[in-house]
């Protein structure tokens, strides 16, 4: 079963973006020293926000289906990317991450390899995850 999200984000002035998506608004936003007001995370934080809470809502499916006992999950998502390629300072390398790091903290009563086992098939199974590691095709139309 196919399933389509849809958003929608407008540029509302400076550095601030508001996206919506099924009636709620998120506010997209750069801190000061990037011309915004920091009312809200950047893009690339927000790419990782969004990997994070996909990650953990993954976890919670998972668990219920192994029928898991999980006391507490969370996850700790860094990237790293190469903010002179945005700025137009190099042509050389890309505008997306180059590294993004998982730290997960998982509270159950499991030993490490069945840890790494619970989490490697919820990383399997994650759709922002999926989304990163593939070569997910954007089409767009400018009008």
């Amino acid at each position: 079963m196919i399933k389509t999200e849809r958003t929608v984000s407008t540029w509302k002035g400076n550095m601030r973006v508001e996206a919506q998506t099924r009636g709620h608004t998120v506010v997209i936003d750069q801190p000061s020293r990037m011309g915004g007001s920091d009312a809200g995370p950047n893009p690339m934080e927000t790419l990782l926000i969004a990997l994070g809470t996909c990650v953990c809502t993954v976890a919670a499916i998972v668990a219920r289906q192994q029928q898991i006992p999980l006391r507490g999950f969370s996850i700790e998502v860094e990237g790293d990317f190469d903010m002179d390629y945005v700025m137009g300072k190099t042509e050389t390398g890309h505008g997306g991450f180059t590294e993004i790091r998982e730290i997960v903290h998982i509270d159950a009563d499991l030993s490490e390899a069945e840890k790494r086992a619970f989490y490697e098939e919820v990383h399997r199974r994650c759709p922002v995850t999926g989304s990163l590691l593939q070569a997910t095709t954007v089409n767009y139309e400018v009008k």
